[in-house]
């Protein structure tokens, strides 16, 4: 803690001031009682309760006060002669030290710093210390004025320490843990010896608030500094018999921070990670009230060289986040790979909507084929984006993403347009008594968040394209159980002509029941019970699938609905589903998702398929 400045008021400046005025130069006027004016200021000067010194050009004290010897442990007379930067430690620090000889040389004016001086008996205070010519003089003389600032320190000490620590936990705060992270991240601390790794603990505490609301802040409080010391036995246990040990802050709240300097790896953050877990699950003894938590914890390690405080918090925070999705009370560790994703997807979702405005969707179309006759009865709508960083990214990149952020609705709608469309250019093209139909899948969010019902008849009225000829797919998960608006609209639709098809039937609430009471035209069947049908290297199919599969279509049938088989890729699967009554097949045994001029080939062709 040193430095150079020019400082005013101080109070050698008022020693030099009488000084001048007792003690006037050569070029004044002598008078007959200078003698006594030199006496009377020497005296002065040695009754001065500040510390100070007359320092000659070469640096040596020409003399010194009683208060100065006194901060030395040493008599007045013994210190001249001695080397004025010796005694008050000038010549540790390079920049203080040259400072110090441009003052002596008269090239500075002044020269202020802050130096820890020891005494002899074995004490230690903080002083000021503070060097300037002593004007009037001729003789070049510098004054060295030295005065104890150890209380004014300690005083800044406490406000700091207040400052930086969190008066709940007394815990080092945010503002510290960050002072201290940036510092381990800096290249000096990992250059001289250290393993120039760095490891988090990043926590919060699963249900803090519910403490606080149920028992009160002050309950809430006893916690967190119960929780703080847990955290800190951990630690030190950790962090024994090294250097500093681990840093445990509170950053605010019920989040908390173990910051360990010169890691030794993930395998020692995941060792800490499991002690801070099974320390804070342990049940808590708060003045008669036994409670119970649990932590989610977020665990990072890498090499410091090159990481910010910003990306490693970054980090921190994100896989905090996966452990609280994962389930909470477990801690988890920074994936890079599941970062990226987790990326891409912020980067997707960021660039979603104008996407659609800017066209950069576009649609694939797969047949859906007649088991009996090969004859392409439909096709299903498939959106492609076509991503300038990312490429072509299939349905599951993205729609998940759209129904969050409701975007779905905007692009939802330009698919079923671009669809009809398409539909109705190839009925056109092609004219048939078996016109083909296209199949569009609709979210669910789509029913609630727009007229669904409308769009649908304005773009049938837009196209052409006859109610018929158009078939709306619906998860199992967004029909079964649907009242309200969704059944008001499936129905209105149903009632308009249009098919209604439920997706992925199988996998969801399979609620057979309720099946009997919507406008549903279409089963289409998951492909989970189609691969079962398959015969690969000489193993068997499982018969139960067999089964299943036929015990649906008999009951669509009765039902009066057609059903649908998806994920069609061999001959024997084809042959086994016309076998049980399965009325359609879509899969690659008949083609993928291909543009729709390939569809029009299909069409004028014969039979697809074997």
């Amino acid at each position: 803690m040193s430095g150079t400045s020019e400082g005013t008021g101080s109070a050698a400046d008022h020693i030099r001031s009488a000084m001048t005025q007792r003690h006037p130069g050569p070029s004044a006027t002598a008078t007959p009682d200078r003698a006594d004016h030199q006496a009377d200021y020497r005296a002065a000067f040695d009754a001065a309760h500040l510390a100070m010194a007359v320092v000659d050009r070469s640096g040596h004290v020409v003399w010194a006060n009683e208060a100065l010897a006194g901060m030395l442990g040493a008599e007045p007379r013994a210190l001249a002669g001695q080397s004025a930067a010796d005694l008050v430690d000038l010549a540790s620090e390079a920049r203080t030290w040259q400072a110090y000889q441009e003052v002596l040389r008269g090239r500075q004016a002044r020269l202020r710093c802050t130096r820890r001086l020891k005494h002899p008996d074995g004490h230690s205070l903080w002083t000021e210390i503070t060097l300037g010519p002593v004007p009037g003089t001729g003789t070049g003389d510098v004054l060295l004025s030295v005065a104890d600032i150890s209380d004014r320190r300690d005083l800044q000490a406490r406000l700091r320490h207040l400052q930086m620590h969190d008066p709940v936990t007394r815990l080092p705060n945010r503002a510290l843990f960050f002072e201290r992270l940036s510092a381990a991240l800096e290249a000096s601390s990992y250059e001289q010896g250290g393993t120039g790794r760095i490891g988090l603990c990043y926590l919060d505490l699963d249900g803090f608030k519910a403490v606080n609301d149920t028992m009160g802040h002050r309950v809430g409080d006893r916690l967190l500094a119960a929780v703080a010391a847990r955290l800190t036995r951990c630690a030190d246990q950790s962090g024994y018999g090294r250097a500093g040990g681990h840093l445990v802050a509170r950053l605010g709240g019920d989040e908390f921070a173990l910051l360990v300097e010169d890691s030794t790896g993930t395998e020692e953050l995941s060792d800490l990670a499991r002690s801070v877990l099974a320390a804070v699950q342990e049940p808590f003894d708060l003045a008669g009230q036994r409670l119970s938590v649990s932590a989610s914890i977020g665990v990072v390690e890498r090499v410091a060289d090159g990481t910010s405080a910003t990306a490693l918090m970054q980090a921190a925070d994100t896989t905090l986040y996966w452990a609280k999705a994962d389930g909470k009370a477990r801690w988890t560790l920074f994936d890079p790979e599941r970062n990226a994703h987790r990326m891409t997807r912020q980067a997707l979702s960021s660039t979603l909507r104008p996407a659609v405005e800017r066209g950069e969707f576009t649609l694939e179309y797969q047949p859906l084929v007649d088991l009996e006759s090969g004859v392409v009865r439909g096709v299903e709508a498939l959106v492609r984006w076509k991503h300038p960083q990312f490429g072509v990214l299939t349905p599951n990149r993205f729609i998940g993403i759209a129904e969050e952020d409701g975007s779905i609705v905007q692009l939802g709608r330009w698919v079923l347009r671009t669809a009809c469309r398409q539909a109705r250019r190839w009925q056109i093209e092609q004219p048939s008594d078996s016109p083909v139909f296209v199949s569009v899948n609709v979210a669910v969010r789509q029913v609630w968040d727009s007229d669904l019902v409308g769009d649908v008849a304005e773009i049938l009225a837009e196209t052409g394209l006859a109610p018929q000829l158009l078939q709306l797919e619906l998860t199992e998960s967004a029909v079964m159980g649907s009242a309200g608006r969704p059944l008001q609209a499936l129905q209105a639709l149903s009632d308009m002509g249009v098919r209604i098809a439920i997706d992925d039937f199988g996998t969801g609430y399979s609620n057979l029941a309720y099946l009997s009471r919507l406008p549903v035209s279409v089963l289409k069947l998951d492909g989970s019970f189609v691969r079962g049908f398959r015969y690969e290297e000489g193993s068997h199919p499982n018969p139960a699938d067999e089964t299943i599969v036929e015990a649906l279509v008999q009951l669509a049938h009765r039902l009066g609905l057609t059903v649908t088989a998806e994920c069609v890729e061999t001959a024997g699967q084809a042959a086994r589903l016309r076998r049980v009554g399965c009325d359609t097949g879509q899969g690659w045994l008949y083609s993928r998702a291909v543009a729709p001029e390939l569809i029009a080939e299909m069409i004028a062709a014969r039979p697809v398929g074997p």
